[in-house]
């Protein structure tokens, strides 16, 4: 099962009120309703918003600069894989072919993305990150018990999670996503995986 791969699609970039001067890049899963953020830098996220809003720059950019050497080289861009999630951080490959050779180059996530979205390859990950790293959006979801209000507070910090039960976190989980506040989700995802890997 860890081994199955999963198609991913870019669902949309919100600014990141988790983490100052970064965006959180949401990916959904084809036919699926799990969400996965992803915490990219400022200059990655504005190049791949460019592309999603269908905008022109005056001059390339580099991920642009990067296609044209693809294009002029002869070189596709197969897929962008999604492979790893270590120490806070995801790692991605992307799958390359020339004159039928192919090649697995380390990048970036966000550097992956951007390219792939200029040449309209496709993103996977694997089964293994969506079941440790995704939250799953349910619109039918029920009703929270009233101890968890329905409205997340979006500045919740490190101090307060850490003192919730874990229970709470789960709520408030499954509050966040309801309410698409995916970087928050994001942080009481990363703290309910702490604990559970420490028990």
């Amino acid at each position: 099962m860890e081994n199955k791969r999963v198609k991913l699609s870019i669902l949309g970039i919100s600014f990141s009120q988790v983490q100052a001067g970064a965006y959180a890049l949401i990916f959904s899963e084809e036919n699926g309703i799990r969400r996965l953020p992803i915490v990219i830098g400022t200059p990655e996220a504005q190049s791949i918003a460019i592309v999603m809003e269908g905008i022109t720059p005056p001059r390339p950019l580099s991920h642009d600069l990067m296609c044209s050497i693809f294009k002029k080289l002869n070189i596709n861009l197969i897929e962008v894989v999604i492979y790893k999630f270590e120490e806070g951080a995801f790692f991605s490959e992307l799958i390359l072919e020339n004159d039928g050779i192919t090649y697995k180059i380390d990048s970036r996530t966000s550097d992956a993305v951007a390219l792939a979205i200029r040449t309209n390859s496709p993103i996977y990950t694997t089964e293994e990150i969506m079941q440790n790293m995704a939250v799953v959006f349910d619109e039918q979801a029920s009703s929270v018990e009233e101890d968890y209000p329905k409205k997340v507070k979006e500045d919740s910090d490190d101090e307060e999670l850490s003192s919730l039960r874990l229970e709470a976190l789960k709520h408030r989980l499954t509050d966040a996503v309801n309410e698409e506040n995916y970087e928050l989700a994001t942080k009481l995802r990363d703290e309910i995986n702490r604990r559970e890997n420490i028990s």
